[in-house]
């Protein structure tokens, strides 16, 4: 299990064996291992990871508008706990947060 922030250090997800948990353990997403990124679960790009454990959406991707299908529901985890913040990054140019409403 891996915990992932945003830009601005808050803890915003959780990776695990390629699914993608909100901070309560609900499965909202999956990883794509051969395009090195996240879906949703309706199959549309994500985001991705920048320096290891910030998950930003590319701006630019190219996938917008590709649909990758359905991966099905992993269910719910639990939660692990929250890490705290760990610090701002910045933005890094090319890069948003992924909009609060796709972590559920």
């Amino acid at each position: 299990m891996k915990y992932l922030f945003n830009s601005k250090g808050k803890h915003i997800a959780n990776e695990s064996r390629g699914q993608l948990h909100s901070t309560s353990g609900k499965n909202f997403g999956h990883y794509l291992d051969n395009h090195k990124f996240f879906i949703d679960m309706n199959g549309r790009y994500l985001g991705e990871l920048y320096d290891g454990n910030r998950l930003l959406h590319r701006l630019g991707n190219g996938y917008e508008n590709v649909s990758f299908g359905n991966y099905g529901n992993y269910g719910n985890i639990g939660s692990f706990g929250n890490p705290g913040n760990i610090g701002n990054a910045g933005m890094p140019a090319g890069y948003k947060d992924i909009v609060e409403e796709k972590l559920k």
